[in-house]
C-alpha cells in the first residue's frame, strides 16, 4: 500500500511565534501530522505545549527574540544539538503597526521590517544552511494577501509581506536542486488578535465580508491543510510558490 505522503512522523520543525494565534494552530496542524515542534518565541506558553503534547509527539519552547539577529547562530546550534536534525521551518512570526502612510513613524516602519522581512530572511538563511548540510528540508514562509494588493494604512507591513513572498522566490531558485523547498503561505483576512481592529471597525469589517466569496473571515484552523502540505513529501516538486488561502478573495 502507497505511503501516506502527508505523514510527518518523526519530522522536527521549527515554528516562529507558534505559542498562540496562527503559530499555533500551524503547530497543531502538523503536530497531527506526526511532527514534533519546537517553538520559537518571546514568551513560552506551557497549556500551547501541553495540547501539542497530546498529539503524541514532543513539543517545547525556546525563548528568543527574532529581532536579535546577531544570535541566530546560537539559535541554531541549540536546536541542532538536541533534535540533531531539523526538517520543515515556519517562519510565521509576525507583528502590525497601523498609521495613515503620510505620519508613518520611521520607528513603527523599522520593527516592521525587522521582524517581519529581517528575520525571517534570516532564519530561512541560519537554518537553510543546515537543510543544504542534510539535503532535504521544507521552509513555508507566511506572507499575506497584502503580497499582492496594497491595503490601506499599513505601508509596513505590506511592504515586508511582499518582500518575503519575493525573496522565497529567490531561496527557492537556489536551493531546489539541494533538496530544499521554499514555498509561501499567503492568508486572507483571518480572525486573530492581529485583525482585531478591523473587525472591531463596523464599515470595514462590512466591505472585508462583501468581498469574500465564503462570507466569512477566515480562521487559524483553514491554513493548517496548506501548511501540513507544504511541509511534507506531498510538495515535493513545488518550488517558489504562495498558496493563498482567502475564501475566494483574490478570485474576485
Amino acid at each position: 500500500m502507497r505511503n501516506n505522503v502527508f505523514d510527518l512522523s518523526g519530522k522536527n520543525a521549527v515554528i516562529t511565534g507558534g505559542s498562540r494565534g496562527l503559530g499555533k494552530s500551524f503547530a497543531e496542524s502538523l503536530a497531527r501530522a506526526g511532527a514534533n515542534i519546537i517553538i520559537v518565541d518571546v514568551v513560552r506558553n506551557e497549556q500551547t505545549e501541553k495540547e501539542i503534547r497530546d498529539y503524541g509527539v514532543s513539543c517545547e519552547t525556546i525563548p528568543f527574540d527574532l529581532a536579535d539577529f546577531d544570535h541566530y547562530a546560537e539559535l541554531v546550534d541549540t536546536v541542532i544539538s538536541k533534535y540533531k536534525k531539523i526538517d520543515i521551518l515556519i517562519n510565521n512570526a509576525g507583528i502590525q503597526r497601523r498609521h495613515p502612510s503620510v505620519d508613518f513613524p520611521k520607528a513603527d516602519w523599522d520593527l516592521v521590517q525587522a521582524i517581519n522581512q529581517n528575520a525571517v530572511f534570516f532564519m530561512c538563511q541560519a537554518f537553510g544552511r543546515h537543510m543544504i548540510e542534510n539535503g532535504y528540508g521544507k521552509i513555508v514562509n507566511i506572507a499575506s494577501l497584502l503580497s499582492f494588493q496594497g491595503g490601506f494604512t499599513i505601508p509596513a507591513y505590506t511592504a515586508a509581506k511582499s518582500a518575503v513572498m519575493g525573496f522565497s522566490k529567490s531561496l527557492s531558485n537556489e536551493w531546489a536542486s539541494k533538496g530544499v523547498n521554499v514555498n509561501c503561505i499567503a492568508p486572507g483576512y483571518i480572525a486573530t488578535e492581529m485583525n482585531t481592529a478591523l473587525m472591531n471597525d463596523e464599515v470595514r469589517n462590512r466591505q472585508i465580508m462583501d468581498r469574500i466569496p465564503a462570507g466569512r473571515w477566515g480562521n487559524p484552523q483553514d491554513l493548517g491543510g496548506a501548511a501540513v502540505f507544504l511541509a511534507s513529501s506531498a510538495s515535493d516538486y513545488i518550488n517558489g510558490h504562495a498558496i493563498v488561502v482567502d475564501g475566494g478573495w483574490m478570485g474576485r
